[in-house]
């Protein structure tokens, strides 16, 4: 299930993995290009987990549209509230080294449902985005069954047989 209004876009899936181990793999930026729907996230610069609010954690990207292909967002996390939430604010990072944020945010909102289930919401919110950047990019970047397509590849790493991710010692 997927809903848009004027500023955010969100979808809502229900994952048969406990919410520790869900946003265990949330918290871990490594796992990020495999969640991702686009294709767009392409590996994390800074490995270590997410651990508290204001961290900052940088994704190497690659996009066709961009100017440069391959560029590098730095995201500072704004909520972490293990195992129920966890958000960032995505920017960059200027020559002088400065951050500059966007105003669009991820967030993943995990509700237990029983000891072995989840419901997963994941809502792209571009409400803080100011005028003059909306000139220039669209919003959503991308079409809605992004987010039910990151749900979907957050389940399969998520879930116990999985292979592909295993929680750092």
């Amino acid at each position: 299930m997927h809903a848009v209004d004027q500023e955010n876009v969100s979808a809502t899936l229900t994952v048969a993995v406990p919410a520790a181990r869900v946003f265990a793999v949330l918290a871990d930026p490594a796992t990020h290009s495999a969640i991702d729907g686009t294709g767009w996230v392409q590996k994390a610069a800074d490995q270590a987990p997410l651990t508290e609010v204001g961290q900052i954690f940088r994704m190497d990207m690659y996009h066709p549209n961009h100017p440069q292909g391959d560029y590098q967002v730095a995201n500072r996390v704004q909520v972490l509230d293990p195992p129920r939430a966890i958000g960032w604010l995505t920017g960059q990072e200027k020559d002088d080294g400065r951050l500059e944020f966007g105003g669009w945010t991820w967030r993943y909102d995990l509700v237990p449902r029983g000891t072995s289930e989840t419901e997963v919401t994941l809502t792209y919110d571009w409400s803080a985005v100011p005028q003059f950047i909306r000139e220039y990019l669209q919003f959503p970047p991308f079409g809605p069954e992004h987010l039910i397509n990151s749900l979907h590849h957050l389940a399969e790493l998520a879930a116990p047989t999985s292979r592909a991710w295993t929680p750092l010692a």
